[in-house]
């Protein structure tokens, strides 16, 4: 059965692979799952077609059979417990490997959302310049302790898994803020997981869409 992931027809990140389709593609790159994509408008995402599949008018969604999903992080967790390499057969290591999943979606990428609220949405609100100190506050408050986690490790717990895969895809939403700096060893992280080639397949694939649809010339 072929999988069928949908993706923005225009992305808005233009091309820097931070649309909520790049991880899942990461993912089925990772474990060597050959998918298909369904481009979407905004317009079509507001549609009764797309609606069946995300009730709330989002990308990715994730067809395979009979099986529709939808949010990012419970697709990436199906890829990686339907398939090898992504989750370690220990049984212990595999929960642990879950819960950075979850700690990443939970814990990491609240904050992080915020962030990119105040600066986007917020910015001209006339207390957006009192909020954003704060906000940049407390995502110091997790990458601290996110930082001193994975130490001079390579990855978070061991060899590399869906719980970094999630994670770095979360990381790398704070690329160009400066809140990164005071941790190097993160930044290291992040530039692991993207030298990976199932990385690099993932993101040309995604700056592929955008740049085909940028005007000739």
């Amino acid at each position: 059965m072929t999988i069928t992931i949908t993706a923005f027809e225009s992305a808005p990140d233009r091309g820097r692979g931070l649309a909520r389709d790049m991880p899942v593609r990461w993912a089925l790159e990772e474990v060597g799952q050959p998918y298909q994509v369904r481009l979407v408008s905004f317009a079509a995402m507001k549609e009764p077609a797309h609606l069946a599949r995300q009730p709330f008018g989002q990308i990715p969604t994730y067809e395979e059979g009979g099986l529709v999903l939808f949010e990012s992080g419970a697709i990436i967790f199906h890829i990686a417990e339907r398939h090898a390499g992504l989750l370690p057969d220990e049984p212990d290591a595999r929960a642990r490997a879950i819960a950075w999943m979850f700690a990443a979606l939970g814990t990491i990428e609240p904050p992080i959302a915020d962030l990119q609220n105040a600066r986007l949405v917020e910015q001209e609100r006339s207390w957006a310049q009192e909020r954003l100190p704060l906000v940049e506050e407390r995502i110091r408050a997790r990458l601290g302790p996110l930082s001193a986690r994975l130490g001079e490790g390579d990855w978070l717990d061991g060899a590399f898994s869906a719980g970094d895969l999630q994670m770095v895809a979360v990381l790398r939403r704070l690329r160009g803020s400066g809140l990164l700096d005071a941790y190097p060893n993160l930044s290291a992280y992040i530039g692991r997981a993207e030298a990976r080639p199932a990385f690099q397949r993932a993101f040309a694939a995604q700056l592929a869409v955008f740049t085909a649809r940028q005007p000739a010339g």
